[in-house]
């Protein structure tokens, strides 16, 4: 669809609550907001939607063309993505569906909106189903309430312990589902599946986030009112480094997700969760005390009286 196009539906979209008319009137629209694979620009697109269960589903027919839509390629690039539907807008982890799961998503999705099956009767590219799940982890540890800057740390940590959790419950039963095959044929060749590979990429890239944050702009703040800690931040510098190294070798095993030995895939986890807890045990130990009378949200300056 025309850029031009695009951008009035979103206009329209956000001006009357997720509503619009045209050839969406009616129908169930979402804007998606995915980040460039290679631009790492923000891009959103209007896009039909099915809902499956408590998740959204949304298809990349582009039309019934022999490529991909953009949108797909960004988001196997950058996993979360935001996501506006009516007047909420939430993040989400976007999952394409694979093998039986696929087919039984799509067939879902053709008998809400039939246009879907027209669209694959078009090509002999099979269509991407994705699965919008909420980005936020079940069971999260952060606290009820987000009044301090120790308080929006500690959130922060509790998601990336959540997120790693989460990875290493489902590459337990991604490989314990391999090692129960009996047949017919041989097992499938090792791969971590798309799901793992979509947590586990969110997960490093929320991660290096985080670190990058505090290098470059928390510690120094924190460093330069108490410079006798010194040595607490450059531990803190080693272990980002550390963390960093295994979160190359985890993105050059889900670089060859269709080859990665899954023994090894496993190693690498569990080295990751060994150093990060430790890391995270210690900042908190050591960082959150000072930072608990900081509020959260920042409290804006109060603009000078007229005169002053």
């Amino acid at each position: 669809m025309p850029t031009s196009f695009n951008q009035s539906v979103i206009e329209e979209f956000r001006a009357n609550g997720g509503k619009v008319g045209g050839p969406f009137e009616g129908g169930d629209l979402l804007l998606l907001t995915t980040t460039g694979a290679r631009s790492g620009k923000e891009t959103t697109t209007p896009l039909g939607y099915v809902r499956h269960g408590d998740s959204l589903l949304i298809v990349g027919s582009n039309l019934g063309s022999p490529n991909h839509p953009d949108w797909y390629h960004n988001l196997l690039a950058h996993p979360v993505v935001r996501v506006e539907a009516g007047t909420r807008s939430f993040q989400a982890l976007a999952v394409p569906a694979e093998g039986a799961r696929r087919e039984e998503l799509f067939a879902h999705a053709v008998k809400a909106a039939p246009g879907y099956g027209d669209y694959q009767a078009r090509t002999t590219r099979s269509l991407p189903v994705v699965v919008l799940e909420r980005a936020e982890p079940d069971g999260w540890e952060s606290p009820r309430e987000v009044n301090s800057l120790a308080d929006k740390v500690m959130e922060v940590h509790s998601w990336l312990r959540g997120q790693l959790r989460q990875v290493k419950t489902e590459a337990d039963a991604h490989f314990i589902a391999r090692a129960a095959h009996r047949g017919p044929g041989e097992a499938p060749a090792p791969s971590l599946g798309l799901q793992i590979r979509q947590r586990c990429l969110a997960f490093c890239q929320a991660l290096e986030f985080h670190h990058t944050s505090e290098d470059a702009h928390l510690f120094p703040k924190i460093a330069h009112y108490h410079p006798h800690l010194a040595d607490t931040f450059a531990r803190l510098a080693d272990e980002h480094r550390t963390v960093a190294r295994i979160q190359g070798e985890l993105a050059a095993l889900l670089a060859g997700i269709g080859i990665t030995d899954p023994e090894r895939f496993r190693a690498e986890l569990a080295r990751m969760s060994t150093e990060l807890n430790a890391h995270l045990d210690y900042e908190e130990e050591q960082i959150l005390p000072l930072l608990a009378d900081v509020p959260w949200p920042p409290v804006p300056p109060v603009p000078p009286a007229p005169g002053e």
